[in-house]
């Protein structure tokens, strides 16, 4: 589902260039469950956004569902990212103005479902939100925010779904609430699912974790 091919990303740090990933050669399957682990400033999230299309890298290449984004323009990336990827932020990322319907509704309108507030009112019903439709970011709580966000990116039905620190906003108790609705989507609709995490915990639970270290790949493991 996702293939990594010598995928190289360098910024400019002060008078210096910064490599911050380091020819990555990677392939995850389709349906399977991968972590991303590593100390702050490893290459975790550039990795996870480079998957998504958000993130051009330097060299190499990515295959996401068949299709190489280093060859895509902008419009055919964000046309494949509303077809078959679904991204889960830390900071949530609702639009403010919108009610949580409106939010989980706008990547369906934008796909042309015709249906597009019927299916945001499933979603938000199967992660126990249906007396919050009508209900504003600012009115809802971080873990109702995170669920919130988690539909919106479920909704079109992803083959993938890429989760940037998802309970790194919330406490204990959310946390594992937005944990557990993660990997219930995962096996229940056979969905690919990358997430970056410091939690040791949520990354034990993966089919493999992947550990990065100055943007180089130093562990693979596989659950037993």
């Amino acid at each position: 589902m996702i293939e990594l091919r010598g995928v190289s990303k360098t910024v400019q740090s002060g008078d210096h260039p910064l490599t911050i990933l380091h020819s990555l050669d990677y392939a995850i399957p389709s349906g399977q469950f991968v972590a991303i682990v590593g100390p702050s400033g490893s290459g975790k999230s550039t990795l996870l956004m480079a998957m998504a299309g958000l993130e051009r890298p330097q060299a190499g290449r990515i295959v996401v569902a068949g299709e190489d984004l280093t060859r895509l323009g902008e419009d055919a990336l964000a046309r494949l990212r509303g077809r078959k990827i679904g991204i889960v932020f830390q900071s949530f990322h609702l639009i403010p103005n919108m009610t949580a319907i409106e939010n989980v509704a706008v990547p369906l309108e934008l796909a042309g479902a015709p249906d597009a507030f019927k299916r945001a009112e499933r979603e938000l019903d199967a992660i126990g939100l249906a007396d919050r439709l009508d209900h504003y970011p600012a009115e809802l709580s971080g873990g109702e925010q995170q669920r919130v966000a988690i539909a919106r990116a479920l909704a079109p039905g992803p083959a993938i779904l890429l989760a940037d620190e998802p309970t790194g906003n919330l406490d204990a108790a959310n946390g594992t609430m937005i944990a557990d609705l993660l990997f219930k989507a995962q096996a229940e609709r056979g969905t690919t699912l990358v997430l970056v995490t410091h939690a040791l915990a949520l990354a034990g639970r993966a089919d493999r974790v992947v550990r990065l270290q100055s943007g180089r790949m130093v562990e693979d493991r596989v659950r037993q």
